[in-house]
C-alpha cells in the first residue's frame, strides 16, 4: 500500500504507522488513514444509483483493475512481492493441499477437477501483474462523484497471471436471475447494471490482453472457490 500510494498508480489508504510489538493489540498492525465515501455491499446499497451514477462507478472500478494490471512492478518496487510465473500451476496446488490438509469429507469430485486444470493449464499471455486476489465493489471505496477513492483488503495480493485475477473478480459480478452467486446478496444484480460479458470486454479493450482462455479461468475460479468453501 505504501508502495502504491508513492506510486500514485492506484488510489488507497495512506499508511500512517506500523506497529510490530504484539503486546499493544495481541498482533501485529498498521494504522492507515480513513477514507470517506461509498461502498456497494448490496443491491440496496447499488438501488440509489442512476444511471449515469452506474456507469461511473462500473468504469471506475475496469479502470483500477486495470491498472493494477499494467502497473509497471519495477518502477514501483514491487517486482519482488512474490513469484512472476506459473500463478495458476501454484494455486492449483495450494489449494488442493488445503482441501487434504483439511480432510473434512472425501472430495473426489475437487482431485478430478484438479488434475483436468492442471492437465489444460493455458500459457499465460500477459506479462505477471499485481494481482489483488479479491477484487470487487465491496473491497473498493467510491467517492461522491462514484470515482475511485481506494482499494481496500491487499492482505491475498501478489504477484501473477492478471487474467487470473479478473477472472475471479468477475465470478462476484452476478445478474439478474442468477441462481447460484457467490455473494448473498450481489450489488449487481440491482436494475442497470452492465451485463458481465460487457464489463469484460471494457477490460479487454482498455488493456489488449488476449483473453481467449478466459473460459479455463472460470472453470478455474470455481474450483478454487469450492475449495475454500469446502475449508
Amino acid at each position: 500500500m505504501s508502495a502504491l500510494s508513492a506510486a500514485g498508480a492506484v488510489p488507497v489508504p495512506q499508511c500512517l504507522a506500523r506497529c510490530d510489538d504484539p503486546a499493544v493489540t495481541g498482533a501485529p498492525f498498521y494504522v492507515m488513514t480513513f477514507v470517506d465515501g461509498h461502498i456497494l455491499r448490496t443491491a440496496d446499497d447499488a438501488a440509489r444509483l442512476g444511471v449515469d451514477e452506474i456507469e461511473r462507478a462500473t468504469d471506475a472500478l475496469v479502470a483500477g483493475q486495470v491498472a493494477l494490471h499494467t502497473l509497471d512492478l519495477d518502477a514501483v518496487g514491487l517486482a519482488d512481492l512474490g513469484r512472476h510465473e506459473g500463478y495458476v500451476a501454484r494455486q492449483l496446488r495450494r489449494w488442493k493441499t488445503q482441501v487434504e490438509r483439511a480432510d473434512a469429507r472425501p472430495v473426489p469430485l475437487v482431485h478430478e477437477l484438479h488434475d483436468r486444470l492442471e492437465a489444460r493449464l493455458p500459457p499465460e499471455r500477459a506479462r505477471p501483474a499485481l494481482a489483488h486476489g479479491d477484487y470487487r465493489f465491496d473491497n473498493v471505496v467510491l467517492a461522491s462523484d462514484w470515482s475511485l477513492a481506494a482499494v481496500l483488503d491487499w492482505e491475498l495480493c501478489t504477484t501473477g497471471d492478471p487474467i487470473a485475477d479478473l477472472a475471479w473478480s468477475m465470478q462476484y459480478w452476478a445478474a439478474p436471475g442468477d441462481e447460484l452467486t457467490w455473494l448473498l446478496d450481489p450489488p449487481t444484480t440491482a436494475p442497470g447494471f452492465p451485463t458481465g460479458d460487457e464489463v469484460i470486454e471494457r477490460y479487454r479493450t482498455a488493456t489488449g490482453f488476449d483473453l481467449s482462455d478466459y473460459p479455463f479461468y472460470v472453470a478455474f475460479s470455481w474450483w478454487k472457490q469450492a475449495c475454500i468453501v469446502e475449508g
